[in-house]
């Protein structure tokens, strides 16, 4: 009779997931994910052939954990897409600050290997290209796209660094950038600063 599985993929995942949050991708090695789910690390490997394969499904399952989080943005807000893109932008900017390390290994991975399956990384943007699929019209759809993530992710990573000295309320300079963007996605005219001439 063989002998039964003393761990499953979901809870190697799970583990390594917990050792991303608290270790970040250094710390996440099979001999960490091994202890953590209580068997040696050559059991590890009947159910993971090699470290970047355990990174490509921890990014996988992040991927789609994120696409359900973003996913809400178009379900759960009013129909005007243009609110569903500020929405979606500030649903990325809470979830990278409550799990940072998740959010790099999407966003800024350790190596090419280590990358969610295409089909993960497609659900965890259909979202925002529905949005602006209505926003700028199917054929800009994915420039508009690239460019809503582009400003949000370098916003982020500039934060992570702690690039922003000159004072002023960081919040509120994300709101007024995700907000500029969706008026030109959108064509609205945006309103005029304080203090400017007409």
């Amino acid at each position: 009779m063989p002998t039964p599985a003393r761990t499953s993929i979901e809870e190697i995942v799970g583990a390594a997931r917990d050792i991303l949050d608290s270790d970040g991708q250094t710390g996440l090695t099979m001999q960490a994910v091994a202890a953590r789910v209580g068997v040696r690390s050559p059991s590890l490997y009947k159910h993971v052939r090699s470290r970047d394969d355990l990174v490509g499904l921890v990014a996988t399952s992040v991927a789609r954990e994120l696409a359900a989080r973003l996913d809400g943005a178009v379900a759960g807000t009013a129909a005007d897409a243009r609110e569903q893109l500020i929405e979606l932008s500030h649903r990325l900017r809470r979830y990278a600050h409550a799990q940072p390390e998740q959010y790099r290994l999407l966003f800024a991975p350790a190596s090419e290997a280590g990358r969610a399956t295409p089909e993960a990384l497609a659900a965890s943007v259909a979202p925002l290209i529905d949005i602006t699929t209505r926003l700028a019209g199917p054929e800009r759809a994915l420039e508009a796209a690239r460019t809503a993530t582009a400003w949000a992710t370098g916003f982020i990573a500039m934060e992570f660094a702690g690039a922003f000295q000159l004072g002023g309320d960081v919040d509120d300079a994300y709101d007024y950038g995700i907000t500029r963007i969706a008026d030109a996605l959108s064509g609205a005219s945006a309103p005029d600063d304080p203090g400017q001439d007409p």
